[in-house]
Order: structure tokens, then C-alpha cells, then sequence
């Protein structure tokens, strides 16, 4: 029995490296991917020789020279396959199997998704050409407007070319558990957690903070930390191998969150939705005259939100989305006039509207 309970302990930890591997994998990929947008040529000769050389000089005495030059070959040729293909770069803020990456993922079906660890990456990243398409939160069901992005629209000249709307469902994610009662802490990000908190507690599961959901889940693969279990998304288990032991856990109404997709490229859509940053003048009644404008044209406003301006102590940024594109002669009639009335107005983009936000 005991020689028993050794073996599967040294079969777990070989599969927790295993999941390892291939997260490494993973994410060694999109480097390559992201190396390829600043290379002439697929191939490099004398880089690939230099990692052979360099892995020579490893004393490994389990890993056999041979073995490991084998090894590195077969994942070179497997990067310039995929540099090859040329897909789409897509970058996300998060982990892998974000929410973001969810957004992605429905947005671009055949891309790359490239995770960030920042809001700023996304948006950088895409103005400088290392992504080809950056997909970042605007809005929560919940939570209202994600101000950090608000922030890099009032300044970014990148243009909004997409959007959708993602269910917040969050899972019960663990590696060996087969039910909830093997579990007794769980990980993820607070705000997670707080959306969780009737569903945990009524199953007495300590929480722990994390940075990320998909954070949480990544580490509980590689970790394997006992009687752990981590709150992510559907598509994190799918990353990591996990098993989902409870689906949509979180507590009160549904909950979503709207993407938008970034591109340096203005969308060309004959209708649509159309997205404006703006400021007015410090006199009572300005906001109001730009929003009669809309309302005088018959045209539905979807989102009105504002920040303090960066720029001018006192000001606001105002964001609006409405329906209709900048190509129909009435929207650019109406954008016209209001150039006349507010201060400083951004046309963001026109693009297809998710049929679930109109």
C-alpha cells in the first residue's frame, strides 16, 4: 500500500511538470510569433546554432546531449511554422485564459493571443506594430466603466474597429479534486473572490487574494498546491488541464463585461456604432448641448461615461457611443455640429455593433 501511495505521488508530480512543459511551451510560442514581426527573414541559422552550443554546455546528467539538441530542433521547426503562417497577433491584459483572451478569441477566431501585463501594453504594443490587434475592457455590467482604458482613449490614436459583449462566468478550477469537499482554499483575484463570496462560503473555502484569475489557475497547474482550487474562467481548464468542479458560482444577476477591439486601421462600416471622446467648455449647460444634438437627430446614445481630464484641473472627458456610423449622412451632419460645441472632440471609430449591446 505504501510503494502504492509513492507511485502516485510520483505519477502526480510528473504530470504537474508535464502541465508545465507545455504552458512553457505555450508561451515560448508567442515570443516566436512576436520575434517574427521584427525579422526579414523565418529562418536564423546562426541564433538556432548558438541555443544548440549553449545547451551543449548544460551538465545534465539525465538529459542527454543528443536528446536535447532533438528537442530544440523540433521546437524551432515548429516556431517558424507558425511564423509562417503569419496569423493575426491579438494582445489581452492578463494570463492566458483571461477574460480578455475569451474576448479574443471571439472576436479574432483565427488569431495569436498574446497576453500583457498591463492596459498600456495592449495599447502600446498595437500603436508601435508589435501586435497587429489589442482587445481591452471598456465597461462592467456591474462594476461601470474600466477607467484605466478610458484614460488611454482620451490619448491614443488608435481606432475602435470591434466589440463584444462577455458573460462573466466564473468556475471552481482544481487539479486532482473530483469534488468540492477535497477542497479547502481557493484562489483568485479579490474582486473574483467578492463575487464568489455566498457560493465559498456556504462551502467553508478559505480564499486567498491573487493578482489574476487566470493568474490563479496558471499557478495552481504549475504549483498544484493541496486542497486547492482557484475561480477562473471555463477556458482557463482548458489551458491547464483543470477540472471544473462547479460552473457560474458567482453570486447575484448575470454579469458581463464589454471588449473593444484596437487597431492602428479605422474600421470602414456603412453602419454600426460609433464611439467619441469629447471635453466642453467650463459653462453651465455645454454637456447639454451636445447631448440635444443626438437627441434632436433621433440618434439612441448607448454609453455616456466621463473622467477628470489629465490635462486641465477641473475639466472632464466625456465618452459617448451611439448608434450609426460616420459614413450615413446624418451621424456626419450631427458630428459636425458638434465639433461647433465641444472642445477638443476624437472620433474613436465606427464599427460592427454586437447585436447583444445595441
Amino acid at each position: 500500500m505504501v510503494i502504492k501511495m509513492e507511485l502516485e505521488e510520483i505519477r502526480r508530480q510528473i504530470d504537474n511538470i508535464d502541465r508545465q512543459l507545455l504552458v512553457l511551451l505555450q508561451e515560448r510560442m508567442s515570443y516566436a510569433l512576436r520575434a517574427g514581426k521584427f525579422k526579414q527573414q523565418v529562418s536564423d541559422p546562426e541564433r538556432e546554432q548558438d541555443i544548440l552550443e549553449r545547451a551543449a554546455r548544460l551538465r545534465l546528467d539525465l538529459v542527454e546531449r543528443s536528446f536535447a539538441r532533438q528537442l530544440l530542433e523540433a521546437i524551432f521547426a515548429e516556431s517558424k511554422r507558425l511564423q509562417r503562417q503569419d496569423r493575426t497577433l491579438v494582445a489581452f491584459q492578463g494570463e492566458h485564459g483571461a477574460y480578455g483572451e475569451v474576448a479574443a478569441r471571439k472576436l479574432v477566431p483565427e488569431g495569436a493571443y498574446i497576453p500583457c501585463l498591463e492596459f498600456g501594453d495592449v495599447f502600446g504594443g498595437v500603436a508601435k506594430g508589435h501586435f497587429d490587434l489589442g482587445v481591452v475592457p471598456v465597461e462592467n455590467s456591474l462594476e461601470g466603466a474600466v477607467t484605466r482604458v478610458d484614460e488611454l482613449l482620451t490619448r491614443t490614436e488608435l481606432k475602435i474597429v470591434g466589440e463584444i459583449s462577455v458573460p462573466v462566468d466564473h468556475c471552481l478550477l482544481a487539479v486532482d479534486a473530483d469534488d468540492i469537499s477535497r477542497v479547502r482554499l481557493v484562489y483568485s483575484h479579490p474582486q473574483a473572490l467578492a463575487r464568489c463570496r455566498n457560493f465559498l462560503s456556504r462551502h467553508g473555502l478559505e480564499q486567498r487574494p491573487f493578482y489574476d484569475t487566470a493568474g490563479a489557475a496558471k499557478m495552481l497547474a504549475r504549483d498544484n498546491p493541496g486542497a486547492a482550487a482557484a475561480v477562473a474562467s471555463r477556458l482557463c481548464a482548458d489551458l491547464y488541464g483543470l477540472k471544473i468542479l462547479a460552473e457560474k458560482i458567482q453570486d447575484g444577476p448575470s454579469n458581463s463585461t464589454r471588449f473593444i477591439l484596437l487597431s492602428t486601421e479605422a474600421c470602414q462600416v456603412e453602419s454600426g456604432k460609433t464611439s467619441i471622446v469629447f471635453s466642453t467648455t467650463h459653462t453651465a449647460g455645454s454637456l447639454f448641448k451636445v447631448l440635444r444634438l443626438f437627441a434632436e437627430a433621433g440618434i439612441n446614445l448607448t454609453r455616456i461615461s466621463s473622467i477628470p481630464g489629465r490635462t486641465d484641473p477641473g475639466s472632464w472627458d466625456f465618452f459617448l457611443d451611439f448608434e450609426g456610423s460616420v459614413k450615413q449622412a446624418e451621424i456626419a451632419a450631427v458630428m459636425d455640429r458638434v465639433k461647433k460645441v465641444a472642445v477638443d472632440l476624437r472620433w474613436l471609430g465606427s464599427y460592427p455593433a454586437d447585436p447583444k449591446l445595441v
